[in-house]
């Protein structure tokens, strides 16, 4: 009898399908990670995504960007207006309060490759405690800082030292 593992690790949250167009890792997003961990399960009320691609709507940018909107780019830095205004402002936000910048993700793409990318992506974001993902909205691992993340008054939010 093998034991099942009830979180995601730092591996399986680093996949090219929940990398989103305008640069945004996915698998480190709360929601997802929320959907993957069960939190509902465990007394903790968030909203459920499986990422951008693979729940089919593209990028919350798809209506706003004709390329995006019709498939024509993968990413927004094959884009002759890249970085645009939208993804410039959305940059700034997670720079500001989640510590990760789209702009600077899709430019290590375009650069280094797609793999490179995921490598760099588990190293950063990966939990020393349990292997678990550490969720670029507020710091906390989703499996082993489960009672911090219940504690937690602003759940999208880092705590600064």
């Amino acid at each position: 009898m093998s034991l099942k593992i009830l979180y995601i690790t730092v591996v399986e949250a680093m996949n090219e399908e929940l990398i989103a167009p305008c640069g945004m890792n996915c698998g480190l997003c709360a929601s997802y990670l929320a959907m993957k961990n069960d939190l509902k399960k465990k007394g903790i009320g968030k909203t459920y995504c499986a990422g951008c691609l693979p729940r089919g709507k593209n990028c919350y940018y798809k209506k706003q960007c004709d390329l995006l909107g019709k498939g024509l780019v993968r990413f927004c830095y094959d884009c002759g207006d890249f970085p645009c205004r939208r993804l410039k402002t959305l940059d700034k936000r997670y720079r500001t309060f989640y510590h990760m910048s789209m702009i600077e993700n899709l430019e290590y793409i375009r650069d280094n490759g797609i793999n490179k990318f995921l490598e760099r992506e588990q190293e950063k974001w990966r939990c020393p405690e349990c292997g678990g993902v550490i969720c670029c909205h507020n710091g906390i691992c989703f499996n082993c800082g489960i009672d911090k993340l219940r504690q937690k008054k602003q759940r999208y939010r880092w705590e600064e030292n």
